[in-house]
C-alpha cells in the first residue's frame, strides 16, 4: 500500500498586494521570552519570524498567527538565524517587526498621570541599550506600565540589544519622549514629587517624602544628570554604600529604588 508523501510544513507565508517593511527598517526581537511578549502584546507588529528547529514546537502558535496573517515565517538552521539577527544570541527565535512608537509626551498629560499611577519612571540620557533593557525587564516585572525617555542626544532608544535585554520587558510599557526635560519636569512637579538620583549629597530612600506620587529620573552613566534637570527636581536621592565603590550601574540603581519605591511605605 502506498502512502502519500508527507507534506514539509510551510516555509513562508505572504500578505498579498502589501509591501513588508525592508529588513533594515524592522527591529530584531530576539528569544522566545521577548518574541512571546511582542506576538501577545502587539502581534500586528510583526512581520517575518524565523526559528531553529529546536524552537519549532515553541514558534507554531506564532506560526498560526503568521500563516492567518499571511506574513512570512521560516525554520532556519542556526547559522541563518544567526546571520538574520546579527549575533548568535537570539535564543533560537527571532521575530522583525515594526518598531516600538515613541510618542511625543504633552506635560499637562502627564501631569494628571498623578491619579493612576504610583511611580513615573524617566530617564535622561542612558545611552547603553543594555542598560535600558535591563531597566525596562525590572519595571515590567513589578507592573510598571510607561516609561519616559527624555530628548538628551545620548539617550538609548528600543534597539535590539535593548529588545534582547528587556527579555519581553519593552512590550509591556508604553514609550513617551520628553522634550527638553527639564521644562516638562517643573509642570509635572505638582501632582508629583520629582526626585533626582545622585551619587552624593541627596536623601536616602525613607527621608524621601511620600506625600504624592514620585517620578524618579536617572541620568546619564557618565555625566549623570545635567545642572538644569537637577534643579528642575524637588529633591536628590542617593544609595549609601560602602564606599569600597563609587556607585552602582544605572540598571542596579533602577532595580533597587523602583522595588523600594513603588510600593507606597507603611505608616
Amino acid at each position: 500500500m502506498r502512502h502519500p508523501p508527507r507534506r514539509p510544513p510551510p516555509r513562508t507565508q505572504h500578505r498579498p498586494n502589501r509591501p513588508e517593511g525592508h529588513a533594515s527598517d524592522l527591529s530584531k526581537v530576539a528569544g522566545l521570552a521577548a518574541v512571546s511578549a511582542l506576538f501577545a502584546q502587539a502581534p500586528e507588529r510583526v512581520e517575518r519570524l524565523f526559528f531553529t528547529p529546536e524552537r519549532r514546537r515553541d514558534a507554531e502558535p506564532f506560526c498560526k498567527i503568521m500563516a492567518e496573517a499571511r506574513k512570512t515565517y521560516r525554520q532556519v538552521p542556526p547559522e541563518e538565524l544567526a546571520r538574520i539577527g546579527g549575533s548568535v544570541l537570539t535564543g533560537g527565535i527571532l521575530a522583525l517587526a515594526r518598531p516600538r512608537p515613541v510618542a511625543d509626551l504633552d506635560p499637562v498629560a502627564a501631569a494628571l498621570w498623578a491619579h493612576e499611577i504610583p511611580l513615573l519612571l524617566i530617564l535622561d540620557g542612558v545611552g547603553n541599550p543594555h542598560n535600558l533593557g535591563a531597566i525596562a525587564r525590572t519595571a515590567a516585572f513589578f507592573g510598571l506600565d510607561r516609561l519616559v525617555l527624555s530628548d538628551h542626544p545620548a539617550q538609548a532608544g528600543p534597539s535590539d540589544a535593548a529588545h534582547r535585554v528587556a527579555e519581553g520587558g519593552l512590550e509591556f510599557l508604553s514609550l513617551w519622549r520628553a522634550h527638553k526635560l527639564p521644562l516638562v519636569l517643573k509642570r509635572i512637579r505638582p501632582n508629583f514629587r520629582v526626585i533626582a538620583t545622585a551619587p552624593d549629597q541627596g536623601k536616602t530612600i525613607d527621608q524621601i517624602p511620600r506625600d504624592k506620587p514620585i517620578a524618579l529620573v536617572l541620568g546619564n552613566e557618565e555625566d549623570g544628570l545635567s545642572a538644569p534637570t537637577l534643579a528642575a527636581c524637588d529633591d536628590r536621592l542617593v544609595l549609601p554604600g560602602t564606599g569600597k565603590i563609587q556607585s552602582l550601574n544605572v540598571a542596579a540603581t533602577a532595580a533597587i529604588l523602583i522595588h523600594a519605591l513603588h510600593t507606597p511605605t507603611r505608616r
